[in-house]
């Protein structure tokens, strides 16, 4: 038994497969955002936007269907981030 392998016995009945990826990559992002946000974070938070600006961006060298949807949620997280760190103030 390799080192890297868990010992005891494997689960009956599960073939082994590869791991399952349900998320793409930039909506695990969007969630680390979103995350940070929670935690009051805001410079990982805004981190985190630039990198999916730039992912985003990259993708215009193919057509992307999700490409609207993942423009409007860049917005929205945007907005978020400013509204976090220019609360109104109650007069």
């Amino acid at each position: 038994m390799a080192a890297d392998e868990p010992e005891g016995p494997k689960p009956a009945g599960r073939a082994p497969s590869a791991p399952r990826h349900t998320r793409r990559l930039t909506d695990k992002i969007l969630i680390a955002f979103h995350h940070a946000c929670d935690q009051g974070d805001y410079e990982v938070a805004e981190e985190m936007l630039r990198i999916l600006e730039m992912m985003i961006r990259r993708r215009t060298v193919s057509p992307d269907a999700n490409r609207r949807k993942n423009m409007e949620s860049l917005v929205a997280a945007h907005e978020r981030l400013w509204l976090l760190r220019h609360p109104e103030k109650d007069v």
